[in-house]
């Protein structure tokens, strides 16, 4: 079954101007981008985003240092959209995260580790519903698309 996950590239992926090699790292593997927008994060949407991490330490040196820039926040579907995007970004930790991953190719940090994906379909749709408003979320098959899954598999 084909599903939707979200990504974000974070201002750090900006800054160094990174932005259209990591997006291609993912339609290169078979995603379909059916969304993309540039945003400044509000400290009330960060707030709600990272409030799984807000009993913690570092929580407002993370809410600053996305705030730093704008982000790109992306909407990629395939068959496990979720699962091949948050394995494709590697661990959240840059210098644990294995070479061929996207943070292991351009992360030394924990904090500032270019992108955030939804680590499962279930948070991808809380998380698309918070970052895209109805209309932004685009449906059309891609040319590329019977070439990419036999049909038993979506």
């Amino acid at each position: 079954m084909l599903e939707k996950t979200l990504v974000i590239l974070k201002p750090g992926t900006l800054q160094r101007g990174l932005v259209g090699e990591i997006v291609q790292r993912f339609e290169r593997k078979g995603l379909r981008l059916a969304g993309m927008k540039m945003m400044q994060l509000t400290d009330e949407l960060l707030n709600e985003h990272y409030a799984h991490l807000s009993g913690k330490p570092f929580f407002q040196q993370l809410k600053d240092a996305m705030r730093v820039a704008p982000v790109i926040v992306c909407c990629f579907e395939g068959v496990d959209a979720a699962h091949v995007a948050h394995a494709m970004a590697g661990a959240t930790n840059g210098r644990q995260a294995a070479p061929g991953t996207i943070r292991g190719d351009y992360s030394m940090s924990h904090q500032k580790n270019i992108v955030h994906t939804s680590d499962s379909p279930e948070t991808a749709a809380v998380e698309l519903k918070r970052f895209f408003k109805p209309g932004e979320i685009f449906e059309y098959k891609q040319a590329t698309f019977d070439y990419l899954y036999a049909s038993d598999e979506y």
